[in-house]
């Protein structure tokens, strides 16, 4: 039986899928189709041992979901909503970047 996680667990595995560049490239090309994982492999330029582990992490994480597809496995976003979450987490981080909000940006390498 399913249940609900609670927002600050749902928001925690989130952010440790987003924590690592290869899975963050992996959301956003399961972001625009459903694919296999040795065509994600080579698309995100991984080798298959690495990207199994990631794909597992985001399983994991409750990201992405596995569909049978005869003898092979497909993988795709949880939800369609994860890629909207993405697209807004994108759109926003883009646009804290480009205002620079914090004084000491410059010298620190911040923000």
């Amino acid at each position: 039986m399913l249940t609900l996680a609670t927002d600050l667990a749902a928001l925690t595995r989130f952010g440790r899928a987003l924590a690592d560049p290869i899975r963050c490239r992996i959301l956003l090309a399961l972001r625009e189709a459903p694919a296999y994982p040795s065509d994600l492999a080579d698309a995100i330029e991984v080798s298959r041992t690495r990207l199994s582990n990631h794909l597992t992490c985001l399983r994991d994480c409750g990201l992405v979901v596995t569909v049978p597809d005869g003898r092979r496995t497909r993988y795709e976003l949880a939800d369609e909503r994860l890629g909207h979450a993405l697209d807004d987490l994108r759109t926003a981080v883009v646009a804290v970047e480009t205002d620079r909000t914090c004084p000491d940006a410059a010298d620190k390498g911040c923000c």
